[in-house]
């Protein structure tokens, strides 16, 4: 299974440090307004970048109707999209799925059937603002480049025993 068609939203200059330190979330949709697809047979995937204050829609890809069938090759394309992503919003996902997202680093978040997006994204940023939970602290820290700078800083001062 692939993907049949896929549109990102190319970024300007102006917001570079948006990109910079948003976090990529995806949801399952139809109709890119509420989450309302299953994972395994969802036919698009919306992924947004999302910080305190801004969300943007990024990418959108369609896959297609699917049927909740236990064929596990349809999961490979849907989780290759989400490279990038810390979290896929969906009203359900297969204990093989749930596995394969985690091993890629994006955690399952289930919803109910007909959450909106923006509401979803509210909550996010609102979590954000108060402090992430647990799961989203984790994923922002694997999205945050290590600065080994201070490796080097303390190597130079030396060390003495």
């Amino acid at each position: 299974m692939s993907t049949e068609r896929q549109l990102r939203v190319l970024e300007s200059s102006t917001e570079d440090d948006f990109m910079a330190t948003a976090i990529k979330v995806a949801f399952t949709t139809t109709n890119m307004t509420e989450v309302d697809q299953h994972f395994g047979s969802a036919e698009s995937v919306a992924i947004y970048a999302v910080d305190m204050d801004h969300a943007k829609l990024v990418e959108a890809t369609e896959f297609g109707k699917l049927k909740q069938d236990g064929n596990e090759d349809k999961l490979a394309a849907k989780i290759a999209v989400l490279e990038g992503c810390v979290a896929v919003y969906t009203n359900a996902a297969g204990a093989s799925a749930v596995n394969q997202l985690k091993t890629a680093g994006v955690q399952a978040v289930k919803v109910t059937a007909g959450a909106t997006i923006k509401e979803l994204i509210e909550a996010l940023q609102d979590e954000l603002r108060a402090g992430p939970s647990a799961w989203l602290a984790r994923a922002i820290e694997q999205q945050t480049p290590r600065d080994n700078s201070r490796f080097e800083e303390m190597e130079a001062e030396g060390w003495e025993e």
